[in-house]
């Protein structure tokens, strides 16, 4: 087989399938490699979408005519708006989805793209001319693909080894082949690589659970979408179940931490900081009674659950002692043991800000090969490949986001200037300007970009200003409107609008005397989002205002090669560590570990007196 395609596209996980989307939808022919085209879009370990800054990637995601939103919108069976006690800045969408649904809703849309082609296969090696530009892909079966630019999507098959008890094998994930020669080729590149580890649960039959003894976990009455094209999610929702673990339960891990793989040191790659295993649990936090343990289910027919909160590597026999020491888990029967797997991945700090690999041109990597964990990290560095790739191949300049234009700017600049020693997540609190980055401001936020980009439909952007639109009439008729006068005083606000800048006052307490117009047409939702709006304004505005005043310092470049041991003052310590690194700009510098203001000030400097700024 001998095929030419404009993007090949290795893996067809979360990443993958946003990398072949996006550049399919600027109008390139895209080859999508994967093992097995039946499992593109799967949920590997829990089967939910969204989360606290998981969230705001994947409506960002959707506002640059993503597909997941979309897919998790058609497949959710249970939606929650999370930290709704807190500021609206940081609260987050969650949706638990349809396993099978979810993973044919993404191959649906993919298959009805006429730009792509599934290619069924195991890719072995890339194909580079004589300047290191890839040229392609070699395949397990001695054919090759060409094509000028590859973005490697590989999730945690490449060299993949799965773990359960003293037991372990080849594997990208439970019932699938590793990616080993593809491995091996990018280590004889000279690319920086090293191993990571993560794991999921037992899952559970249902019918074996004793829900009785169990807090329901109900979903919210009025669903907030994914996607900014649904307009309401009207489908019956399902609830989770929470139980948690005791000291029975804890002892039986202890009894058994022989026969884990982290601990006999036989799995040396570092898991996951914020989802550990119940062994870390055990072993880390001695001093807790009991941990957490929610029962998803993974679709509306399905009888299989989801127990999210005991990861676990350890023997099946152990496994099965320790989830029957569960309250409601006493007759519980394991579908699927709980394993470990072990994987390589990619150093990120070798990657451009547009994902591209420095030293060989044409090359992206997106996803977990980059040391992310979770579907929304993989599916935003996904999104941004694909992009990039298309506009490398149209000779435009690279998309890449600020990070205080969206979390996936956040994300990008984060990776590379990064040398992860554990699987990266994204949370709000890693985005300094989060007040700027709300769920529900990403449509605004990122549409008109795409659109520029030329990869959303007249739709979704026409949808966009309808609804600023509205939004702009309903805060025009609150800026018009008087506070009714019974509920006034003469110091009290005279205007609708002035009332929702007080933290005490929302549109529910204002529509317990006044009627909202119908006729504005706005939503729930979008009444939240213009209380939002209104409430932040001041407090957007003077972030605003500093990011514009930093903003030419973050974007100022550093030039390719420049020798920072030759910059007059800054410490040693500064100066390995720069040059390690590379950073692009002197905003990515200052963000570097160990770099303080005084070493970004030195630099400005040296690169001023140089004449690069």
């Amino acid at each position: 087989m001998e095929k030419k395609f404009d993007v090949l596209v290795v893996g067809g996980g979360h990443a993958g399938a946003e990398a072949a989307y996006a550049a399919a939808r600027m109008g390139h022919s895209v080859g999508l490699v994967t093992h097995d085209s039946r499992s593109i879009g799967r949920m590997s370990c829990n089967p939910a979408i969204g989360g606290v800054g998981k969230g705001q990637l994947a409506r960002e995601i959707d506002a640059l005519g993503g597909l997941m939103g979309v897919a998790a919108d058609a497949s959710g069976i249970q939606f929650r708006l999370l930290n709704t006690s807190k500021g609206r800045a940081v609260q987050s969408p969650r949706a638990q989805c349809c396993r099978l649904s979810y993973e044919e809703r993404v191959q649906e849309v993919l298959e009805n793209s006429s730009e792509i082609e599934f290619i069924d296969a195991e890719a072995s090696h890339l194909l580079f001319n004589e300047s290191r530009e890839v040229r392609g892909l070699g395949l397990s079966n001695g054919s090759q693909l060409h094509a000028p630019t590859v973005v490697l999507c590989t999730g945690t098959f490449l060299d993949g080894v799965l773990f359960t008890g003293l037991e372990q094998c080849s594997g990208g994930r439970v019932g699938e082949a590793a990616s080993d020669a593809l491995s091996l080729s990018l280590s004889k590149l000279g690319l920086p690589v090293g191993r990571l580890k993560t794991g999921t649960p037992p899952r559970l039959a249902a019918d074996s659970v004793d829900y009785a003894v169990m807090e329901e976990q109900p979903g919210d009455p009025t669903p907030v979408p994914f996607s900014f094209l649904t307009d309401s999610i009207d489908r019956e929702q399902i609830s989770c179940w929470i139980t948690r673990t005791n000291s029975r339960t804890h002892q039986i891990v202890r009894e058994n931490l022989q026969f884990a793989p982290m601990y006999t040191g036989r799995i040396e790659g570092k898991g996951p900081r914020y989802c550990p295993s119940l062994e870390d649990k055990v072993v880390r936090f001695q001093d807790r009674g009991q941990h957490t343990v929610f029962l998803e289910p993974e679709g509306i027919d399905s009888n299989v659950l989801y127990a999210n909160g005991i990861s676990t590597s350890l023997p099946v026999e152990a496994q099965n002692e320790f989830v029957r020491s569960i309250p409601g888990l006493e007759k519980a029967k394991i579908v699927q043991p709980g394993y470990a797997v072990e994987y390589t991945f990619v150093a990120p700090r070798v990657l451009r800000p547009n994902l591209e690999v420095d030293q060989y041109p044409g090359l992206f990597l997106a996803g977990q090969i980059c040391g992310t964990s979770g579907y929304e990290e993989a599916a935003a560095q996904g999104l941004m490949a694909g992009l990039n790739a298309g506009l490398k191949l149209q000779k435009r300049e690279p998309f890449i986001l600020g990070r205080h234009e969206a979390y996936i700017g956040v994300l990008i600049d984060d990776l590379v200037v990064s040398d992860p020693s554990e699987p990266y997540r994204m949370f709000t609190s890693r985005a300094e300007h989060r007040l700027l980055l709300r769920h529900d401001t990403a449509d605004r936020r990122l549409t008109p970009m795409a659109q520029k980009l030329g990869v959303v439909s007249q739709n979704r952007y026409g949808r966009m200003e309808s609804r600023l639109a509205r939004l702009a009439e309903a805060k025009e008729w609150l800026q018009k409107t008087p506070v009714p006068e019974t509920s006034s005083t003469p110091s009290s606000p005279k205007r609708l609008v002035d009332l929702l800048r007080r933290t005490d006052t929302g549109i529910d307490s204002i529509q317990e005397t006044l009627k909202l117009p119908q006729e504005l047409g706005l939503s729930d939702e979008e009444w939240r989002i213009l209380e939002a709006d209104i409430l932040y304004e001041g407090y957007v505005k003077r972030q605003q205002e500093w990011v514009e005043g930093s903003r030419e310092r973050e974007k100022a470049s550093i030039p390719d090669g420049f020798d920072f041991q030759a910059v007059r003052g800054l410490r040693n310590e500064a100066k390995e560590c720069l040059s390690r690194f590379q950073p692009a700009t002197l905003g990515a510098a200052g963000r570097l570990a160990g770099i303080s203001p005084s070493d970004v000030a030195l630099m400005e400097v040296a690169l001023r007196r140089e004449n690069y700024l």
